[in-house]
């Protein structure tokens, strides 16, 4: 067995094995593998990288007995058991950096569409209907923005929305005096009783789970648009639905759900409702997967990994 052997299990840019080579590991890239495969050979890497294939829990870690790290390409780390991992002594690394810029420009792209009815005139138009002033718009120029979580995407959504001259507010549970340029440092209580716009951009934890439910909207003072490219699972999609229809959300962005993939989706009891919701912008989960992550994300991880300890 080699001292040191990553094994990539998903489809991760060429730069990042051609860098891990160059620090002398030996990369065995499969993205083709399957889970059972993986767990009858996953004791002879030193590495493991992954993006969203699988979920690496105990059953898979407790088969690494020589593994050193796990690289997750991409932002968060809900698909990997990291608590177990830091007690086994296994690194893991992720690369949010690299797809910060695509998240948000994905982020203002929806709000952009939502507030100037997109979707909605596009559809209209095909279908022959020329509809000026049920499209009316608003402008994003003094709105206030709140941004919860202010990351490297939080970080990459302000940074844009300057440029649109909004107000934005960023609260985050976990981090004090980071107010910049961008953003100012605020309370909740300060973003539900001033926000237009919602932007969610935290990891998906035990605490966050379902976080965003009526009783969340419920405390918004202003009808909002809201939007989620972070994790599904941290709202639950009937309050979205409920808060459009009572008119505590005037559009939502989500271009991540609940439940992703098919059939699954189509099986929801809400799903109907959703696609049937004019005042809904849906996108499958790409906010962070365009041309250019692809390759930043292996390169982000790459360098991280130069700066491991193995």
């Amino acid at each position: 067995m080699a001292d040191k052997k990553i094994l990539i299990v998903d489809d991760l840019h060429p730069a990042f094995k051609l860098e891990a080579e160059k620090l002398g590991f030996v990369v065995d890239d499969r993205p083709e593998i399957s889970y059972p495969q993986v767990l009858g050979i996953i004791g002879e890497y030193t590495g493991l990288a992954v993006r969203t294939k699988f979920f690496v829990g105990e059953e898979l870690i407790r088969r690494s007995a020589n593994l050193k790290f796990i690289a997750r390409a991409g932002a968060g780390m809900d698909n990997i058991d990291v608590k177990l991992a830091a007690e086994r002594g296994v690194a893991c690394i992720t690369a949010s950096e690299g797809n910060r810029d695509a998240v948000g420009e994905h982020t203002i792209a929806m709000l952009l569409s939502l507030m100037n009815n997109l979707r909605k005139s596009d559809l209209e138009i095909r279908d022959g209907i020329w509809n000026r002033e049920g499209n009316r718009g608003f402008e994003l120029k003094g709105k206030t923005v709140g941004i919860i979580g202010y990351g490297h995407t939080g970080r990459s959504v302000a940074r844009k929305l300057k440029g649109f001259e909004a107000n934005v507010l960023a609260y985050d549970k976990y981090h004090t005096g980071f107010s910049d340029e961008n953003a100012k440092e605020s309370s909740m209580e300060e973003i539900v009783k001033h926000a237009d716009v919602l932007s969610l951009h935290i990891p998906l934890t035990a605490e966050t789970r379902q976080m965003v439910n009526d009783e969340y909207f419920f405390h918004f003072k202003k009808p909002i648009f809201f939007l989620n490219t972070a994790r599904g699972e941290i709202v639950n999609t009937q309050a979205v639905l409920n808060g459009i229809k009572q008119g505590k959300i005037l559009g939502a962005g989500l271009d991540v759900l609940e439940v992703e993939k098919f059939p699954s989706l189509k099986e929801q009891t809400w799903f109907n409702y959703l696609i049937e919701n004019g005042k809904v912008l849906l996108s499958p989960h790409v906010a962070g997967w365009t041309f250019e992550s692809y390759r930043k994300i292996s390169e982000v991880l790459a360098e991280k990994l130069k700066n491991l300890q193995i």
